[in-house]
């Protein structure tokens, strides 16, 4: 379950992201048009403490970009050449937002997810008096593997190729994330679907 705060958000992940993707090797445009959410859903981080968020943008009639998001408390030891920035959160206080291929608990999570055929966390909205009310995703994903079926552990990321797709190696298996929308992948993979679309954004 991933428990949503109406809050503010400043800078916005919006306004992070359109920073930091030109910047990327695999962007393919187009320059100066800033993007906009097109769909996102959340996971599960069985511990509770980070927020990992797949989210796909698109800049007017340009490619769709991939970029999930991870949002923690306090820095990622060795993880700062994924980090977007920070965000002053109303609710929170402080978060640092990672560009989640860098972060262990994203990739821990996706293979889980792909592995067991696994999908998005449950959405709640909880307001300023704690209660919570369901909200229905953006989009929904879901992995190509067995129900049941368990991943390998995964704590460490140990080096990411940026490009398209992303190589994540860890100490538990590799992944492939797509950055671009309709970049092809082998393997098990996640799949997405939003309105009028769906598309491979993993695989393992």
């Amino acid at each position: 379950m991933a428990v949503l705060y109406k809050a503010e958000l400043h800078p916005s992940k919006l306004d992070l992201i359109n920073a930091w993707l030109p910047g990327r090797p695999w962007f393919a445009g187009p320059v100066g048009v800033p993007v906009d959410r097109l769909a996102a859903c959340r996971f599960d981080d069985p511990a509770g403490e980070v927020g990992v968020e797949t989210m796909l943008v698109r800049a007017g009639d340009g490619p769709i970009y991939h970029t999930p998001l991870t949002y923690r408390g306090a820095p990622l030891a060795g993880a700062a050449a994924f980090l977007l920035g920070t965000s002053e959160h109303s609710t929170l206080g402080t978060r640092w937002i990672y560009d989640a291929v860098g972060d262990p608990v994203y990739a821990a999570v996706l293979a889980a997810a792909i592995v067991s055929g696994g999908g998005e966390a449950e959405e709640y909205i909880e307001d300023e008096d704690g209660r919570q009310q369901r909200r229905e995703p953006a989009m929904t994903v879901r992995g190509s593997g067995v129900p049941g079926a368990v991943a390998a552990r995964i704590s460490v990321v140990r080096e990411v190729v940026d490009s398209d797709p992303a190589v994540v190696v860890t100490d538990g298996a590799q992944l492939h994330v797509v950055r671009v929308v309709g970049t092809p992948v082998a393997g098990a993979t996640l799949t997405a679907t939003w309105p009028g679309a769906t598309a491979v954004l993993a695989s393992l």
